[in-house]
């Protein structure tokens, strides 16, 4: 059982991305299932309907969001109907949409959660409690779980990994858009990676136009970030082979596609 999932696509750039390596990286992985976290994917702030189609019809199965996921209002219109977007779970009772689908893969099922960090974000319902509600849920099911924490934190993504370890499959973090180098199995057998990374702007800050970050950091002052129209993009993934029979990992290998790192079928 291979999982690919594509770290926070940000604007048009990443799309672009997508599009042209998600073909050359399932030929090159064979997945049986691709996940791609969404939620700065139109124009580097939420979500559309189209968008989120698009990724489907491009090979993903599952689209993950976070703490984005509202900045784009149209998302109120189509988030309950989407049946393979999936929202941090630890939003407060009565948010619209859903923070864990099920997929059926073959002969196996497979539950993809996704929670947000509390530190230096906005302090939503506990990840560590959600996870544990939402993981004995699953396991009534499946083995197979995978979780995209998407915090700002190391430290706290950390912990939710080792909280976990032995209980899911794989615990990837978003939100930070810079891959980490500490991908491993933890010794329960969960796969672990601080942050996947971003899919879009290469030569930006964090998928932003320089210039306006540059502003801000040398000012102090209000600025509007936008995703480059133009320019090198890059895309940020990992893969994860997990035992058929446990669920838990065997295997994680980050992706990076770029310049500097070219991809080789």
């Amino acid at each position: 059982m291979n999982l690919l999932f594509i770290g926070d696509v940000v604007g048009s750039p990443g799309r672009d991305m997508v599009k042209e390596f998600l073909p050359k990286l399932k030929e090159k992985f064979r997945p049986h299932l691709t996940i791609i976290n969404g939620e700065n994917a139109a124009g580097g702030r939420g979500i559309t309907e189209k968008i989120y189609r698009q990724f489907l019809e491009q090979g993903a199965q599952a689209v993950t969001l976070g703490n984005h996921a509202w900045d784009n209002r149209e998302i109120f219109e189509f988030i309950d109907k989407a049946k393979y977007l999936v929202r941090p779970a630890n939003f407060p009772e009565g948010t619209p949409g859903q923070g864990l689908i099920f997929l059926k893969i073959n002969n196996f099922e497979v539950a993809i959660i996704n929670l947000q960090g509390r530190t230096f974000m906005n302090p939503i319902d506990c990840p560590f409690q959600k996870a544990d509600e939402l993981i004995a849920t699953a396991r009534k099911r499946t083995p197979f779980i995978f979780i995209d924490f998407h915090a700002e934190v190391t430290s706290e993504k950390q912990a939710l990994g080792w909280y976990v370890d032995g209980k899911v499959s794989a615990v990837v973090g978003t939100h930070t858009h810079v891959q980490t180098a500490d991908q491993r199995i933890l010794p329960g057998g969960t796969a672990y990676l601080t942050d996947v990374g971003m899919t879009g702007p290469y030569d930006g800050i964090l998928g932003m136009e320089r210039e306006a970050v540059l502003k801000r950091f040398l000012t102090s002052l209000p600025v509007r970030f936008e995703v480059p129209k133009e320019g090198r993009a890059q895309l940020s993934a990992v893969n994860i082979e997990l035992d058929p029979k446990t669920g838990l990992a065997k295997k994680i290998t980050p992706i990076l596609i770029n310049d500097d790192h070219p991809f080789y079928s």
